[in-house]
């Protein structure tokens, strides 16, 4: 079976409409903030949206354009990222905010993919559209951006289902509705509740509007992305800490318990194996940082406990703001953190990362398979809350873990010939990878990704999308098995 070239290109230029569409909305920002780059804007939206025309008009005619099928989903999914990407990065260089491609290129795929590394060291003397721009493409991303469209392609006669099986985080994709486009709406209803009630309740803690705005889209889109150079410890408030800190943990967990939270079904959200685990692992590793810091710099107990949550629940929702840099707060603190980073929070939700899920299917068949030693014959299944896993989904989990592993490896390898010293390079990967955003030594909380080279730039913005697609919808278009049966 052929892949449908034509459909891919034809939805290819509905995101790039799309794309457009969001750009438009930074033109308020511009007008309202007098900050010189209206006429910049309106040729960055003009730009998107005459490519994405142009791709338009030369499919959209085609009687194929409509039958896409699975393995379609999968190039759409993995080239929509560098897609939007490509067009995202536009206005960073028309407004002359990052005039260097590369560098451009980066900073929208760090935004799309909510990894939230930068390679910007002077945030606040960019322009206020500009700054809300970044903060709009991780909030899109956040979701994943085929969800948001999901809901209108139908209307352009184009099935999503593929498309939700293919981008959904985790190990199944959950529907809430029997229709796709259903669940899509009813997700993005939610996210775009609790990205008002942050952005209420941060205004509360004297936040500017601008910023509270800003920060909610990233917080819930687990982005990391900032109005401040020195990201949250600028504002150096409890309040503001805590208020992030809970959405933080929110944009961690699955959406599809979120969803039935909210719908009074709480007892769904304690039952949940997954749940329960990422949040003993966020209470065990804040109480070790606590103590670590209390033990060593005498810090007092609510700020040590303030800023070990913060920033447990900022790595492990590799969401990757800073109230501080944890780098400098001993090596074993480090390393705590770099653990963090190979977790991630629960499947479905915002964050990237391993996800939690994969560590207790892999946890649990270790356990099992003493017992299978004993028992050879015995038929002794995996379970997760109380329901027997798939032998397939176990295979495929002990798959991902290993490909991820050996992803982090070869790419901190080359980063490190490259010239960067071995503790960045594998920080930076591991970062980039889980998509979290700071990482240690030279690309830690305190600086930025500007002074890396640029082919190293480049290769971690494909590990960002590896990462932001988990692994298999990407690598799975390199093998030759995907092509062969075409």
């Amino acid at each position: 079976m052929k892949i449908n070239f034509i459909g891919i290109v034809n939805i290819l230029s509905v995101l790039l409409f799309v794309n457009s569409a969001l750009m438009a909305l930074c033109i308020p920002f511009s007008i309202y903030y007098l900050d010189g780059m209206l006429t910049s804007w309106i040729y960055s939206v003009v730009l998107s949206a005459v490519l994405g025309l142009v791709l338009w008009l030369s499919t959209y005619k085609h009687k194929d354009r409509q039958n896409i099928r699975k393995r379609d989903g999968y190039i759409i999914v993995t080239f929509s990222w560098f897609v939007m990407a490509l067009s995202g990065a536009i206005p960073y260089i028309i407004t002359g905010s990052i005039p260097n491609f590369t560098n451009a290129f980066f900073e929208s795929i760090s935004g799309f993919t909510t990894t939230g590394a930068s390679i910007l060291e002077n945030i606040e003397e960019l322009p206020e559209s500009i700054l809300f721009w970044r903060s709009l493409t991780q909030w899109i991303g956040g979701l994943g951006f085929i969800v948001l469209v999901i809901s209108i392609l139908p209307l352009l006669g184009i099935g999503g289902l593929q498309l939700f099986m293919a981008e959904a985080p985790g190990i199944t994709a959950d529907k809430l509705k029997p229709r796709i486009q259903d669940t899509g709406k009813r997700l993005w209803f939610l996210y775009i509740i609790l990205t008002l009630a942050e952005t209420i309740l941060l205004l509360f803690g004297d936040m500017t509007f601008f910023d509270a705005i800003n920060h909610s889209l990233t917080t819930m889109s687990t982005g990391g992305f900032s109005t401040k150079q020195a990201s949250i410890a600028f504002y150096n408030s409890s309040y503001i800490e805590y208020v992030i800190t809970a959405f933080m943990f929110m944009g961690g967990t699955s959406f599809v318990l979120l969803y039935l939270t909210f719908k009074g079904k709480f007892k769904n959200l304690f039952q949940n194996g997954e749940f329960r685990a990422y949040l003993f692992i966020t209470l065990g590793a804040t109480a070790l940082v606590t103590s670590v810091l209390i033990y060593r710099s005498a810090m007092p107990f609510s700020i040590a406990f303030r800023e070990s949550l913060f920033q447990v629940v900022s790595v492990l929702t590799t969401t990757g703001y800073a109230s501080s840099d944890f780098t400098e707060w001993g090596g074993s603190v480090s390393l705590i953190f770099f653990i963090l980073m190979f977790i991630g929070a629960c499947a479905g939700s915002t964050a990237g990362g391993v996800k939690i899920v994969r560590h207790l299917i892999i946890a649990k068949n270790s356990i099992i398979e003493f017992r299978r030693q004993l028992h050879p014959t015995a038929i002794i299944p995996v379970r997760i809350n109380g329901k027997a896993i798939p032998h397939e989904v176990v295979r495929s989990t002990m798959a991902f873990v290993i490909i991820y592993i050996t992803i982090f490896g070869v790419a901190s390898v080359v980063l490190a010939l490259m010239g960067m010293d071995a503790v960045t390079a594998m920080g930076s990967v591991a970062t980039s990878l889980g998509n979290i955003g700071p990482g240690l030594n030279e690309t830690g909380p305190s600086h930025s990704f500007a002074q890396i080279p640029s082919a190293a730039k480049w290769i971690l913005s494909v590990v960002m999308i590896i990462g932001r697609l988990e692994l298999f919808t990407v690598i799975i278009i390199f093998t030759r098995y995907f092509w062969r049966s075409t």
